[in-house]
């Protein structure tokens, strides 16, 4: 029986494909935003005529969150079913590890509140105000990141965006 050998050309040619492959697989375990696993899921509910929601639901995809976007016409029965009131309202409302998020609120603050875990029910930003996630309008208006409590509807500060 002959036994075949691989020339030095053939050794060559593997040696470097592995050299390459375990290259290419340790730049895409160590380059942000190439992993495989999902980030926090954000259930988001946006009236289907909306696309400032879509734009906002982008921001969060950019930042590292699975978003599910559901359109419904009657956000009212669900901005109630949560517990946002008027005064908290925006434009859409999402729910993320059981918390609520109205409005606006950057990727960044969703982050902080999941690493903090306070016993908030959630974060808003009320209205649609100019430079938050979503309202890239060109026009940058002062906002802050509300929380809320079940018991005391009373918001507080969580952070503040400020423009000069």
């Amino acid at each position: 029986m002959k036994t075949l050998t691989a020339n030095r050309k053939t050794k060559k040619a593997a040696a470097l494909s592995l050299l390459i492959g375990g290259a290419l697989a340790l730049y895409l375990a160590l380059t942000p935003g190439t992993s495989t696993q999902a980030g926090p899921v954000v259930e988001m509910y946006q009236d289907p005529n909306c696309g400032c929601c879509t734009d906002w639901a982008d921001h969060l995809k950019e930042a590292g969150f699975e978003v599910r976007q559901h359109k419904t016409r009657d956000m009212r029965s669900v901005k109630v079913e949560h517990g946002v009131t008027p005064e908290l309202s925006s434009c859409h409302t999402a729910l993320v590890e059981g918390y609520v998020i109205e409005g606006h609120v950057p990727a960044a603050d969703i982050h902080r509140l999941l690493e903090e875990k306070p016993d908030v029910v959630g974060l808003t930003v009320p209205g649609m105000p100019h430079g938050s996630p979503g309202m890239e309008t060109g026009r940058y208006d002062d906002y802050a990141v509300l929380t809320w409590r079940h018991e005391d509807r009373t918001p507080a500060v969580f952070n503040e965006y400020t423009h000069d």
